[in-house]
Order: structure tokens, then sequence, then C-alpha cells
């Protein structure tokens, strides 16, 4: 596993969503990430993920904090004047009515790194909105550029785009540059992630080409939408779907040659003729089963690849070759596969044991923050640490 973020300390208050995407990267990088959970007395105010989501923890640590204590936001500000970063989603001005917000840490720390990540940023008429992924996707255009279901509506997307793309990664890469900055400066930052802002990140093209020549982007207008049956995906004969992404003419030509439909190598972009190639590439793929097709296209320079699904996914030759699999042993569901730090450049082989959730590392935590032993008792005496 790299080890490039090796010393530096996140402390992460989300259960889920995208800041929790952005620390599981953090600590595939091998940053010290540090959950922040509720005390058990407060446990209903705190969602808690599938025992093997958001990589089961994998090289976390944790401790629960009452928050709403003063004995526990004194605590939380403690250990964040140790910290590098700070990661949290709660509504804009949470934070500040707790007492943990950026200018109430920034005194003890300047160097912090503080990134708060919520749906529509934390100012402008939307920034009080609750929301999920197909919120952000839908603002952000997502979902209209999209493909169509059968009574016209926006299809649902396969993946959490928005969580993920939106605003997890988005959330990594200001953390990382704020990180480099204050090599430069000395001094931290705040960081204001919206996720719906992300999707426009993602959008660019399309919100690009709009602005700039009034066109209007959507399902099939434009090559990356399907308006060419050279990008689009088509279904084999054992009702398998292949992708085509046979952009580029030498590639299209490669595919129109194996599909014996060389005519059409000349109109790859002619418009009027987009229907009758998509009709001959149809009913070519319809003739041979999906895997035949692939293993005859993909290696010639075409641009086919198989529309895997999950379950094909997982055993992938490709996938397994790379090591993007990985092993963990949990003490109730048994051992089980999870996906590794495929984002971090490489993985760690060693089975991954993953703890009882209520089990915590505030000893250790707090006592690298300075806590002797019989504060942190105390504190657990108060129910205000577990």
């Amino acid at each position: 596993m790299s080890g490039n973020l090796d010393g530096f300390k996140v402390l992460d208050l989300s259960s889920v969503g995208p800041a929790s995407r952005c620390s599981r990267v953090l600590a595939d990088y091998g940053a010290t990430v540090i959950k922040i959970g509720v005390t058990s007395k407060r446990s209903g105010a705190q969602i808690q993920p599938a025992f093997f989501s958001y990589g089961a923890g994998r090289g976390m640590k944790q401790v629960r904090i009452d928050l709403k204590a003063a004995e526990g936001r004194d605590a939380f500000m403690q250990l964040a004047a140790t910290a590098d970063v700070v990661i949290e989603s709660y509504r804009p001005g949470v934070t500040a009515r707790l007492g943990i917000d950026y200018e109430s840490l920034r005194t003890k720390n300047p160097k912090l790194v503080y990134c708060s990540t919520s749906g529509y940023g934390q100012d402008g008429p939307y920034s009080a909105w609750a929301g999920h992924d197909i919120n952000y996707l839908a603002l952000g255009g997502f979902l209209h550029c999209s493909g169509r279901t059968k009574d016209g509506g926006p299809a649902l997307p396969g993946a959490t785009v928005a969580d993920s793309a939106g605003g997890g990664m988005h959330a990594v890469i200001g953390i990382l540059a704020a990180l480099l900055g204050r090599e430069k400066t000395g001094q931290g930052s705040y960081l204001d992630v919206s996720v719906a802002e992300g999707v426009l990140s993602l959008m660019a093209l399309h919100i690009d080409e709009r602005l700039a020549t009034g066109a209007s982007p959507g399902p099939r207008s434009s090559l990356l939408t399907g308006k060419y049956a050279c990008y689009d995906v088509y279904p084999a004969r054992d009702g398998k779907w292949l992708a085509v992404g046979a952009i580029e003419p030498a590639f299209f030509a490669n595919l129109c040659r194996g599909l014996d439909l060389e005519k059409w190598i000349p109109q790859q972009n002619d418009d009027a003729v987009q229907d009758e190639i998509r009709r001959d590439f149809r009913a070519a793929f319809a003739t041979r089963d999906r895997d035949t097709w692939v293993s005859e296209l993909a290696a010639a320079n075409t641009c086919v690849s198989p529309v895997n699904s999950i379950d094909e996914l997982v055993q992938d030759p490709q996938f397994r070759a790379r090591g993007a699999f990985v092993e963990a042993k949990h003490p109730d569901h048994g051992s089980f596969e999870q996906l590794g730090p495929v984002l971090a450049g490489g993985t760690d082989s060693a089975p991954h044991t993953v703890r009882d959730p209520s089990v915590t590392d505030s000893d250790e935590v707090f006592g690298d923050a300075g806590f002797d032993a019989d504060r942190i008792r105390a504190l657990r005496d108060q129910g205000v640490l577990e």
C-alpha cells in the first residue's frame, strides 16, 4: 500500500457519504485516519454503514466523543490541535453551533486543513437543502445528459457518481493541494467542498459547449452521449451487451472490418446514416455471443469491451491480475473479499481483520494527543468518551 501520506493525521467526523469516501482514499495513501463517531447514548444520530462498506474500516482508528458536551468538545479541540486535517459533513452552520468550526480550531492549530463537504456548499440559496447523490446529479446536469428510460425519463446511474467523484475525490484533491500549499506558507486553510459543484466539474465538456456555442447538450446530442454509432452499446446473441468506443477513424475502420461492414468506414460521422449503421451493427453483434466478440475484437484495436455485471467484474482476469481485491475477516461474518486501495497505486495483500464496531482506540489516540490516563478515564466515566 502506498505510504505517501504516512505521518499525516486526519480526523473524520463523517460515517458515510462523500467525506467518508475522501478519508478512505487518504487512509489508502497511508494517512492516519481517525473516525470520530458518536457515543452510544447518541448512536441514533449517526448512520452506521454496512460492515463491508467503505473498506470496512481498513487501516483506520476510531474514537467516540459526545461533541454536544462541553468536555467532549474540549477533548476534540485538543485532539484537533495535533491533527493535519479535519473532515466534516454536517449541514452548514452545525459545526459553528458545536464550537468545532474552522475559526474555532485554527486558533489552536494554525496549520490545520479543514474540509467541509456538503451537498450545495456553505452558502447560496440551496445551502440548507437536504439531498443525496441523485439530487446533485440532477442539479448538475448529469442526469439530463444520461440515457433515457422507456417513459422518456432520465435513467438512474449505476453508481453514486456525485458522492464518489463529485464529492469524495473533489475533497481529496483539495486536501492534497492544501497540504502542499502549507509546505510553502506554513498555514492551513479552509475548504468548502460542494458535491453539486463537483458534478459541474464532471460535466465541464457539456457546460463549456453550452456557454461557448449556445448548444443544448443532452442524450444523443454529441459523440460522447451517443450521437454516433461508433460510441454506443449493443446486445449480443446471448443477451449480454458490448460497449463500443471506436472514436478514432482507425479504430472504427478496424471495427467495421471485424463485423464485415467495411462499407460504413467512410461514413463514420455522417449524420444521415447513423440509424442504418446502428441497425447493421446490431444485426452483426446479434450473430454471436458477447464473449466470442470480445475475444475477436477487444485486442484488435477496435475499442470494444464487455458490459460486465458486478458478478462478472469481481472475477475479471484484468482486475484479478492487478490485485484489485483483498481479503478481509469479520468476527461475525467470517472471511470475505473487498475492493482494495485501487486508487493508491498498489495494494496490501495482507488480510484485513474487521473489528467489532464497538471497539475504539481512545487510549492510543488521546494518549498521542497529550491526554494522561487519568483524564481519559475521567472522560469515559462522564460518558463523553468511549
